[in-house]
């Protein structure tokens, strides 16, 4: 009986094989498995080491050593010689050894680059992949590539690394830092080595969700299963991943499949810096205005912070502008129960929620990609979700006009500027200030610190000796004015008087949102083809500058010039010749700068007397943010391996 059925599985394999020749030959692709003889004839290596015993994902074999085997087997190692050839009855033997009690011999493997070729065992490897076993006992040794620039070396190198740690081969990813982030993402140190329960677990949850993975990928989207993994456990904890079943797993893969095909085309970003016009979505023209219900998401008391008292400002601004036509809620929630907060909010009747701070994205995602119908914002900068809108504020439009007073207003040339966080956006607003104050003041030097660095940045710059300051309004007695980035002018017996303040005002774009979801629906704001920023200025009054009536008239005249000037479109700040710190000339004064570079910008102008922090640099309570919305938030290490230094 098992002799039959062993022929019958020839011939089966047989026909994969052939199909998979055919289909090569028909694309003009190598159709048989690749020889690593051949490879490594043009490749440096650094070595080799002995690997011992493993067990070999099948799907990781590409092909064989030597060449002298490769035209009995497709590329698919299925063969390709006829049923009655002596090929044939040795394959049919081992498979009739398969289906008695098993192949339990070990085949012999090179590795290289993660790719497995065949020494010894060709036909053990066919026979077990024609039954779809995903791995085969092996023998392996390793030969290591030489280190070079190359993206796929490197990753490797980081691989060679977390092998050591875990000896699992299941996952790979196409960026660097992916290993580390997974050992973050499963709750473990980055020096832990793993258990064998462990790898286990990990193997047979990693199997399930890869399953998914190729199953829904027939875009063929250039990404591994590992890649996507990652972003799945931000929006799905590895503790839950490991209490779902297949179908759970697959169905929560589908949910987020719009933001792994962004994740696949490099996370593309619209960046919409207008209110946008909509058209009467069909539903709204048969049955009216639909009646729309807003969740606000604090992560703060606003009784407490500054941040979130100026959107409580905002969400009662919208109230009184929309009325009855819409219900409005607030919710406070902490880290810990942000993901039962929303959706208490959405079992309640939201259809609509604004997430206030940039830490409640991962949770945005979970109900976006959950609730089909409810439209999720959340207040963070360059967010590559497809799902979730992000909102924030072109403050650097407000901070140039600014800086042009303080520049016309500084006795000594020399002013004084307290940023926060090196975040999307603060550098640009930094290198606003500055061209503003040169355009009043070709002499003056902006003197640049951080508060999410240790010292008190405002007493050093007050001793430094600037004439003009830049700063965060800090008076615990009233927080609702701790919402404006106040530019002082330092009097000669030390007193601070107002020159200007940039006014974020959540409100208009609360009021601005609520509308167009109004006329176009919730569908009208939600897209599956790129992630969207609403990034407003000036123009659309979510963005202003305060001037006291104390400031001289030609200061007034001054700010509200720039002000039109920016309404109209006729002033950018950015368009004049910029030269950087290192004397690299930024721009000539003829270059746009795209939203993008302005949300990333890395430089500071040649007038900025400070640096960009490094990550390592910063107060602990600050680096949450920064991880989140860093400028250069992809080589900054998880929390995990933070800890651990």
């Amino acid at each position: 009986m098992s002799r039959a059925a062993a022929i019958d599985q020839y011939i089966s394999a047989l026909s994969q094989g052939k199909k998979y020749y055919k289909a090569c030959i028909a694309k003009g692709v190598y159709p048989f498995p690749q020889v690593l003889e051949k490879i490594l004839e043009n490749q440096e290596t650094a070595g080799s080491v002995n690997l011992g015993l493993m067990d070999i994902p099948i799907d990781r074999i590409a092909g064989t050593w030597a060449e002298g085997r490769k035209t009995a087997f497709a590329g698919n190692m299925m063969p390709l010689l006829d049923e009655n050839t002596e090929f044939a009855q040795k394959w049919v033997s081992l498979c009739e050894s398969q289906l008695e009690e098993g192949i339990r011999d070990p085949i012999s493997c090179i590795e290289y680059l993660g790719s497995f070729y065949v020494q010894e065992g060709h036909k053990r490897v066919s026979v077990l992949k024609s039954f779809g076993s995903p791995s085969i006992p092996g023998t392996v040794t390793r030969v290591i590539p030489a280190l070079t620039d190359d993206m796929g070396i490197r990753v490797y190198y980081e691989f060679m690394d977390f092998y050591k740690l875990s000896r699992i081969y299941l996952v790979s990813f196409t960026r660097l830092g992916g290993y580390i982030r997974l050992q973050a993402a499963l709750g473990m140190e980055p020096d832990h080595v793993w258990t064998e329960e462990e790898r286990r677990a990990f193997s047979s949850e990693f199997r399930q969700f890869k399953e998914a993975f190729d199953a829904l990928n027939t875009e063929k989207l250039p990404l591994t299963a590992g890649d996507a993994f990652l972003s799945f456990l931000k929006v799905h904890p590895y503790s839950e991943t490991q209490t779902m079943d297949a179908e759970k797993i697959k169905s929560a893969l589908t949910s987020l499949w719009p933001d792994i095909r962004l994740l696949a085309q490099g996370e593309p970003i619209k960046v919409s810096s207008e209110p946008e016009e909509k058209e009467k979505g069909l539903l709204s023209r048969i049955l009216g205005t639909p009646r729309l219900h807003a969740a606000f998401i604090y992560n703060f008391d606003p009784q407490k912070s500054a941040w979130a008292s100026a959107h409580e400002r905002g969400q009662k601004y919208l109230e009184e502008k929309l009325g009855d036509s819409v219900t409005v809620s607030t919710c406070l929630c902490g880290d810990d129960d942000a993901a039962e907060v929303m959706e208490k909010a959405v079992a309640d009747g939201a259809n609509v929620i604004f997430a206030t701070t940039p830490t409640l994205i991962d949770v945005c995602r979970r109900i976006a990609a959950k609730y089909k119908n409810v439209a999720v914002f959340n207040c963070s900068l360059s967010m590559p979700y497809a799902g979730v809108r992000s909102y924030y504020c072109r403050n650097y439009e407000g901070k140039f006009i600014s800086g042009a007073i303080a520049g016309a207003m500084a006795r000594n040339d020399k002013i004084g500027y307290v940023a926060n966080y090196p975040i999307m956006g603060a550098t640009a607003a930094i290198n606003a200030f500055a061209l503003g104050a040169r355009l009043t003041n070709p002499r003056v030097k902006v003197y640049l610190r951080w508060s999410c660095l240790p010292g008190n940045p405002m007493k050093e710059l007050l001793d430094e000796g600037v004439t003009v300051l830049s700063n965060r309004d800090e008076d615990g007695a009233k927080p609702f004015l701790a919402w404006h980035v106040g530019t002082y002018l330092v009097t000669e017996d030390g007193q601070l008087e107002p020159l200007a303040s940039t006014r974020w005002d959540w409100g208009k774009f609360y009021e601005k949102t609520m509308r167009s979801l109004q006329t176009g629906g919730i569908e009208a704001l939600r897209s599956s083809d790129c992630a969207v920023n609403d990034w407003w200025g000036i123009s659309t009054g979510v963005v202003d500058v305060d001037i006291p009536e104390t400031l001289p008239d030609g200061m007034k005249q001054l700010a509200r010039i720039l002000k039109n000037g920016i309404l109209t479109e006729n002033v950018d700040p950015f368009l004049c010749p910029i030269t950087a710190q290192d004397g690299t000339v930024i721009s000539e004064g003829e270059r746009l700068f795209a939203p993008d570079e302005l949300m990333r910008m890395d430089w500071l102008c040649e007038n900025v007397d400070g640096i960009i922090p490094d990550f390592d640099s910063l107060l602990p309570q600050s680096r949450e943010l920064v991880r989140l919305l860093g400028i250069h938030r992809e080589t900054i290490p998880p929390k995990t391996e933070e800890a651990k230094k």
